[in-house]
């Protein structure tokens, strides 16, 4: 077997935000190893999508005539197994035609820098980062999606001789407002889970309705802790839950929503990279309260949106709900701030060779 395009992307997991993207990127088969939990198998009709193993794909690579392969970031820990055998597969084992290895980035957290690990993880680390560094030696152009991703990269790997690459930041593009009725509307998007902040949002709301009675809150999605969020929402009439809607709904839920909260929580062994919750809610002008987790953060705040400490206390977060309230909507100010292009999009045309070069590229000599 053969993949019929000159182009493939190697990803660790596969959701429905990959699949409804890929109709948006530089045309490429698609080749991973886990579905995630929201992965919708209508939207793959049409596209050139493979379920293979580590080594069933690095084989299949191999055996394609490729021109370009994107893999997973270098410091994605996880994929680093999949990626350096790809890399192998397709550089030592085909020197003379090798593709062009790219790579879009946004962990913006140092997968190896959290304290006092275990002997087992020590020696889990020292092997991870003989992979990063042996796969990082290969990749030919890099595209940051946040000033955090770039700088950690530049502190852990440098870049090499030779590599291109360029900072083009995760945003969406600018678009006109939807015309809705936006009120007091807040809403959670996300996993219902203690490192998306719900627990942190859930202590928190009742002192934003007792400053704003209007205020209303819809918590959108599904995770470990929906029966918290079911018990929440029977005991508080100003709370809507929708567990695990259709992309419609959610599309529908944005676009009516006045502030989209995503107090993403720190971790030793995870940061919020950028938050796809936040991505889609500033495509339908929402104002953004979130903390300084997510590699977004500098930019938000900058614009106006409401980004608080990643340790802040309920009290905190709740100041920080209200302060968007009382701006009102300001989605025509929000959709005018963002970017011509998406910001993913833009990054796939320059690392695949369709975009010229941009302001941010260097190429290290």
């Amino acid at each position: 077997m053969k993949l019929v395009s000159r182009r493939a992307r190697l990803y660790e997991s596969v959701r429905t935000a990959h699949l409804e993207r890929a109709r948006e990127l530089s045309p490429a088969a698609i080749v991973y190893r886990v579905r995630r939990y929201d992965f919708d198998e209508s939207l793959a009709a049409g596209l050139e999508i493979v379920h293979a193993t580590p080594l069933r794909a690095a084989l299949l690579l191999r055996r394609s005539r490729l021109e370009a392969l994107e893999i997973n970031e270098p410091l994605m820990a996880s994929s680093l197994p999949a990626s350096a055998i790809a890399v192998f597969a397709v550089t030592f084992l085909r020197r003379r035609d090798r593709p062009q290895i790219v790579t879009y980035a946004i962990g913006n957290d140092d997968p190896f820098s959290a304290p006092s690990p275990s002997i087992k993880r020590r020696v889990r680390w020292a092997i991870e980062r003989v992979l990063a560094r042996y796969v990082w030696r290969h990749v030919d152009a890099i595209a940051y999606g946040t000033q955090g991703a770039r700088d950690v990269y530049r502190a852990e790997l440098k870049p090499r001789r030779g590599m291109r690459e360029t900072l083009i930041p995760a945003l969406p593009a600018r678009s006109a407002a939807p015309e809705t009725e936006r009120a007091q509307r807040v809403t959670f998007l996300g996993a219902f889970v203690a490192r998306k902040g719900l627990p942190l949002l859930l202590e928190a709301w009742p002192a934003v309705v007792a400053a704003r009675p209007e205020a209303t809150l819809t918590l959108v999605g599904k995770g470990t802790l929906v029966a918290d969020a079911r018990d929440f929402a029977d005991r508080h009439p100003s709370v809507e839950l929708v567990e695990d809607p259709p992309r419609d709904l959610i599309r529908d839920t944005l676009a009516r929503t006045l502030v989209l909260v995503l107090p993403s929580q720190p971790s030793p062994t995870w940061r919020e990279q950028v938050g796809l919750p936040i991505v889609e809610a500033l495509e339908q002008g929402a104002a953004i309260v979130t903390t300084t987790e997510t590699g977004l953060a500098p930019w938000l705040d900058e614009h106006g949106h409401g980004v608080v400490p990643g340790d802040a206390d309920a009290a905190t977060l709740a100041r920080a709900i209200i302060g968007q309230i009382d701006a009102g909507d300001r989605s025509a100010e929000i959709l005018a701030s963002l970017p011509p292009q998406d910001g993913r999009l833009a990054a796939d045309a320059w690392m695949f060779g369709d975009a010229p070069e941009t302001v941010g590229d260097s190429r290290h000599g």
